[in-house]
């Protein structure tokens, strides 16, 4: 059952009439910080604000796909009860199966007893969702569609496998790592598939920007990834695209392209955070920030 009217898509799901909004959500990554992302979307699922298009790079693409799902509270339960299990997160995890967070264990064990994921509600037609990762020989940002993707569970996997702390994911015989090394969030593959309007949801703050990469770390890349110059390439220019895009999205929402949620504060929290109180809070901001954008979204999409 689908009629368009004003933007939106009326569709039966789950035995249910639901409403989904004709446009596009683009979740940018920052590990742990995501979790702001997670307050986000748990207010949007709790208005019933469904999205056509959605698509997630890094802890984005995790986050995304929990909203896809319509588990509201899945991220935020399982990033806060494994924070401090060695089974999900654990430097020790680099050494025994080279990847500081332990995707075997989150989509094993969590997603199929402890917290069980909704595969159903996940693999719905209703919402097209998409994961971003990064070639490693290209070093070009490589879309995976939930309803065309071999191995969407390796495409989610590649694409919040963080650069020297997890190991390449192998899809289709292609190499693949965090989708955060050629594009921070995938705005422009929204447009390019054709919508006009974009929600994007970052983890930073207005007015943030990276700094250069440091010596230190331009070092390490460059002896890790030297047969791969391609991708080094493009971790030594992630501070400069990232600063880029920033002002890109202020001229696209002046334009009326793209409607922005962001941490309204500078955000404090790690990418490996270890307090659940810093993580409660950003979750806390991210709810805050979705419930006063509700009628925002609404609008902008209708």
């Amino acid at each position: 059952m689908s009629n368009y009217n004003q933007g939106v898509n009326i569709l039966k799901y789950g035995g249910k009439i639901m409403e989904i909004l004709k446009g596009a959500l683009c979740l940018e990554g920052g590990s742990l910080r995501g979790i702001f992302t997670a307050g986000v979307l748990d207010a949007l699922l709790d208005n019933k604000l469904y999205i056509e298009y959605v698509n997630g790079v890094s802890a984005g693409s995790m986050n995304g796909m929990n909203y896809v799902s319509k588990q509201r509270g899945r991220s935020k339960r399982i990033n806060l009860k494994y924070l401090h299990d060695k089974r999900y997160i654990s430097f020790r995890n680099m050494f025994t199966s080279r990847q500081i967070f332990n995707f075997d264990f989150l989509f094993g064990d969590i997603s199929n007893k402890y917290d069980p994921f909704d595969w159903d509600a996940f693999n719905d037609k209703a919402q097209r969702y998409e994961a971003v990762a990064t070639d490693v020989i290209t070093g070009e940002s490589a879309y995976f569609d939930k309803d065309s993707c071999s191995d969407i569970i390796a495409a989610v996997k590649a694409s919040s496998s963080i650069p020297v702390m997890s190991k390449m994911i192998d899809i289709d015989g292609r190499k693949y790592l965090d989708g955060g090394i050629s594009t921070s969030i995938a705005y422009n593959r929204a447009f390019e598939l054709g919508y006009s309007k974009v929600v994007a949801v970052l983890t930073r703050e207005e007015g943030y920007r990276k700094k250069p990469v440091n010596k230190v770390n331009e070092g390490i890349c460059k002896r890790y990834f030297k047969p791969l110059p391609k991708l080094v390439d493009k971790l030594m220019t992630v501070p400069k695209r990232y600063n880029e895009m920033q002002e890109e999205m202020d001229m696209l929402a002046s334009e009326g392209r793209l409607l922005i949620i962001r941490p309204p504060r500078k955000v404090i929290v790690q990418r490996l955070e270890k307090s659940v109180a810093k993580l409660e809070s950003l979750y806390k901001e991210g709810y805050e920030e979705g419930m006063k954008n509700i009628e925002n979204v609404r609008k902008f999409l209708s």
